[in-house]
């Protein structure tokens, strides 16, 4: 069974909407499963002004009766408050009559804006922006209320916090992941070091009062994860390859790292390979997790940890040099309501992609129509490695 998905919508359209297939029937879900990591992706020092408008909630049609999935398509619906604002603007019709006709004609260096409109033939930028805007993750996020949902059975929790915005980096953190966890959960910019919080926060201040924005790191860790996720044998069955496609799939995301990343190209082989130890009781063990719980592209039972990389967001309030599309010359680029930071609610996205890869490659490996059929298989799997 492959669990797969579409989402759909504009960020000033009517609503989003996903469509997951591959769910296992029997599995519990609510709508308060996923609504409870919509709300997170929201919060965040550094937010503009969309995310005062916005009580992002999901509206399950289908697919769920009586709290428990069917085995059918799981069809989810996100309504955009901000679209009683904009319904002559998006409107899917022809605009009433005597509306302002406003096309956007100044791309944003950095944004899909001028390849775009290129690419599909458009003279308004308006019918680029709206799909290439980071709106789309709330319903990324929305499905991956149902992915954490069906790893939650088998153990499997994702964690994520920031670990570094605007050149400010968090120290050396010798803490439970379930600390980190609580430590980011509390923060404003979701860090986990007070220190390194409030000098991020000081830094986001000051590129908003120079009409900037600003960039950072953020980490997300897959905790329970069983040996045998992902495989060697192809190079689109890899699962560190596919985490990687994952993560960079993200908007403003220029770059991925797995366990030590690029700091393995930086020491000898002796400093970077996790030896491995046996225990009578436990099995086969770790010293280390270098390799950030993958091998081969396949998990080996320690923690999947991925480090993404997000650029400046591209609208700036203090706007750089572009070219109208329609006149040719030179102007400032065109002003979109945003943010001066997202990373925070970068790493909830960033949860996301983890839990949709691994709830995929769990589903591949453990196959199931039902949870309950799902479950016999994994137990049964488990059991087999004893004998290792």
């Amino acid at each position: 069974m492959a669990f797969r998905f579409l989402t759909a919508g504009e960020s000033h359209g009517e609503a989003l909407t996903a469509v997951i297939d591959g769910v296992p029937a029997g599995l519990p879900l609510t709508e308060d499963h996923i609504n409870e990591d919509l709300a997170r992706r929201q919060r965040g020092y550094g937010r503009g002004g969309r995310m005062k408008i916005e009580r992002d909630q999901v509206h399950i049609c289908s697919g769920v009766r009586w709290g428990l999935t069917l085995g059918s398509p799981v069809s989810l619906t996100i309504h955009n408050r901000d679209w009683e604002n904009w319904q002559s603007t998006m409107a899917v019709g022809a605009p009433p009559a005597g509306a302002p006709a406003k096309t956007v004609t100044r791309p944003r260096p950095g944004h899909a804006d001028l390849a775009g409109a290129m690419k599909y033939g458009h003279h308004d930028i308006r019918n680029v922006l709206e799909r290439s805007s980071a709106r789309e993750t709330t319903a990324r996020v929305a499905v991956a209320g149902i992915a954490k949902r069906l790893l939650s059975e088998f153990g499997i929790s994702i964690v994520s916090h920031v670990t570094e915005i605007g050149g400010v980096r968090v120290g050396l953190l010798e803490l439970p992941w379930e600390e980190i966890r609580r430590r980011a959960e509390a923060s404003e910019v979701r860090c986990a070091d007070p220190t390194a919080e409030r000098a991020m926060i000081e830094a986001i201040d000051r590129a908003k009062a120079g009409g900037d924005t600003l960039g950072g790191v953020f980490e997300v860790v897959a905790l329970g994860c069983p040996v045998g996720l992902g495989s060697y044998v192809q190079w689109d069955r890899k699962l560190d390859g596919l985490l990687a496609q994952a993560f960079c799939s993200i908007h403003a995301i220029k770059g991925a790292e797995i366990g030590l990343g690029f700091e393995a190209a930086r020491r000898p082989g002796s400093q970077v390979h996790d030896e491995i130890l046996f225990d009578a009781d436990a099995g086969f063990q770790r010293a280390s997790n270098s390799a950030g719980g993958l091998e081969g592209g396949v998990t080996n039972g320690q923690p999947v940890i991925v480090r993404a990389v997000m650029k400046p967001i591209s609208t700036l309030r203090k706007p750089l040099r572009s070219v109208d599309m329609a006149t040719k010359e030179a102007v400032e680029a065109v002003v979109e309501r945003s943010d001066v930071c997202a990373v925070p609610a970068a790493g909830v996205v960033g949860e996301a992609m983890m839990a949709i890869v691994l709830a995929r490659a769990f589903l591949e490996k453990f196959g199931g129509d039902s949870i309950h059929e799902t479950r016999h298989n994994y137990h049964a799997y488990l059991e087999s490695l004893k004998s290792w």
